[in-house]
């Protein structure tokens, strides 16, 4: 696996492994109708746009195996881990752990000494084993949809990166 810096042409594969992610391993948390309104699939070319933005502004990696993106994850540089995102066929194979202790010592690089992050039911025992607590459970609207995720936070300071 190799893990690198976001580049533009990246956008459509990560915009398809987000939408495919989403709807194939958050289903176990969430129901289709929070899904759909989650990831929904008229949203594309929007997502295309704004994402390819926000992503070159951000702190961004991508992990790739032959070629291919199999995750990527980014950070703003006030230290809000806004997308973490592992392809469904590659999940539990240490991925997404990579790419958050890249941020992390990213974050570390810019002074920062804490990140928050918004995770989703599904991702918050990741982010437990990684060190973030849970500051509050909040129910979030999308497309008039309540969906539930867990603000979330780690200290920086004293936390080591294993990279």
């Amino acid at each position: 696996m190799d893990i690198r810096k976001f580049r533009d042409t990246d956008i459509n594969q990560i915009v398809s492994l987000f939408y495919e992610t989403v709807h194939s391993v958050n289903k176990r948390d969430y129901s289709q109708e929070q899904l759909d309104a989650w990831a929904p699939k008229d949203e594309v070319t929007l997502k295309l746009n704004t994402w390819k933005d926000s992503l070159s502004h951000n702190v961004t990696y991508v992990a790739e195996i032959e070629g291919e993106i199999v995750g990527f994850s980014d950070i703003t540089q006030y230290g809000h881990l806004d997308r973490l995102f592992i392809h469904k066929d590659y999940q539990g194979q240490g991925i997404a752990s990579a790419l958050v202790n890249m941020l992390e010592f990213e974050a570390r690089g810019l002074g920062l000494i804490e990140i928050d992050t918004e995770a989703s039911i599904t991702a918050k025992p990741f982010f437990e084993r990684h060190g973030y607590r849970m500051i509050q459970s909040q129910v979030v609207e999308r497309k008039g949809v309540k969906l539930v995720n867990f603000k979330m936070v780690k200290n920086l300071l004293g936390s080591n990166v294993n990279l």
